[in-house]
């Protein structure tokens, strides 16, 4: 289930609305199709695996990272009647699928053809790994990731404006992956305005994966660009299921006030600049206690002099 969880990486940010999903078919301790959701949504990993696989596929096992999809679609037949079609032996899945068109339906075909179905195994990794798409369908809107890179005293920039570089080139390079599996990235009209951000993806390899762009702003948006006129407006983003804010301090202020922001990435520079420019703005908390408890971290790690860290909300 770790591989099949890995070849659905390869999609991320590539397969909106559509979950990215990973499977993997094994038989007599060999593994005969892999496949993962291709950009677009289509074909889904299981009929790309099964493709693969062929006539093998009949006695093996599949190892699938979200249950197979039991609806019909224009752009290609329900997942769960293309394994009923091919006889494997058992079918292991990670998640459930939230969406009310399959939603128990995709596992309870199975069964009924008589297909051994094994579920929750590997679910906490599955279920971080789409947490984009699980949170939209759940909650009604993307997972909103913001993403700060920051002196040691929090600053992005100097009292100028100055701001090229605050971090070195490891952690500009990560925060470019960062961009690459998202669906959508979003600054406010400052930083549109004084930096004309391109935010595409400049990793090579990677060009082609810039995601969507989106400008926090209550007047009209570029062309290119997708108009957001205040944080809750994302809910009607249906195609995004992993929303990247980049900046600046109000747009972030703005959705950390929101109570929206739903993870934080911040690379934290060993420099000290004074008074600079505040990476967030006044989030509006009336006392300090009420800072508290509200951010766990879950990682951290070195890139270069720089330091990332992650932190989820405690909901």
């Amino acid at each position: 289930m770790a591989a099949a969880i890995a070849l659905g990486e390869r999609s991320r940010g590539r397969t909106a609305p559509n979950p990215h999903v990973g499977c993997l078919i094994v038989k007599e301790g060999a593994v005969v199709g892999r496949g993962w959701t291709q950009p677009g949504g289509r074909p889904h990993a299981e009929a790309m695996a099964l493709a693969e696989a062929g006539a093998k596929a009949k006695g093996a096992t599949v190892y699938v990272t979200l249950e197979p999809c039991a609806h019909q679609s224009t752009r290609g037949p329900a997942c769960a009647d293309l394994l009923v079609a091919a006889r494997p032996a058992r079918v292991v899945v990670a998640l459930g699928d939230p969406d009310p068109r399959t939603d128990g339906e995709g596992i309870a075909r199975l069964e009924a053809a008589g297909i051994a179905v094994e579920a929750g195994i590997g679910a906490a990794g599955a279920a971080e790994s789409r947490a984009g798409f699980l949170g939209r369908v759940r909650r009604g809107r993307p997972r909103v990731t913001l993403k700060l890179a920051m002196s040691l005293a929090g600053r992005i920039a100097l009292a100028s404006g100055e701001s090229r570089w605050i971090t070195g080139e490891e952690a500009r390079a990560d925060a470019h992956l960062l961009r690459a599996r998202a669906d959508m990235i979003l600054v406010g009209r400052g930083t549109f305005a004084a930096d004309a951000p391109r935010l595409d993806v400049r990793l090579p390899g990677l060009e082609a994966r810039a995601p969507g762009r989106a400008l926090l702003t209550r007047g009209a948006a570029p062309a290119g660009w997708t108009r957001i006129a205040s944080p809750p407006a994302i809910a009607a983003l249906g195609a995004v299921n992993d929303l990247l804010v980049e900046g600046g301090a109000g747009a972030a202020a703005a959705f950390l006030a929101a109570d929206l922001v739903d993870r934080l990435v911040v690379y934290r520079a060993p420099i000290l600049i004074g008074v600079g420019r505040p990476g967030i703005a006044d989030i509006g908390l009336a006392r300090l206690d009420d800072a508290h408890g509200r951010w766990r971290r879950i990682a951290t790690r070195a890139l270069g002099s720089d330091l990332r860290e992650d932190y989820v909300r405690v909901r």
